[in-house]
């Protein structure tokens, strides 16, 4: 009997690292995902200079414009 306990607390414990440390939301987003509207500006990381999610481009996660990128 403890040894199944044993067994399923291990598999548990597996599946949860397997998962990346986090338990599933179903549906529901976290507080700290924000979704950026087509024209939200957002800053050239290189320039400064300020254009739409739309318009610029995303290397490694930061915001360039189109002559920043290049």
């Amino acid at each position: 009997m403890i040894l199944k306990l044993i067994i399923f607390a291990v598999a548990g414990l597996f599946i949860y690292k397997f998962l990346g440390g986090k338990l599933p939301t179903l549906g529901r987003k976290s507080p700290h995902e924000k979704k950026l509207d087509e024209d939200t500006l957002v800053e050239c990381e290189k320039c400064g200079t300020y254009v739409t999610v739309k318009e610029s481009i995303i290397i490694n996660g930061k915001y360039y414009c189109d002559e920043c990128a290049d």
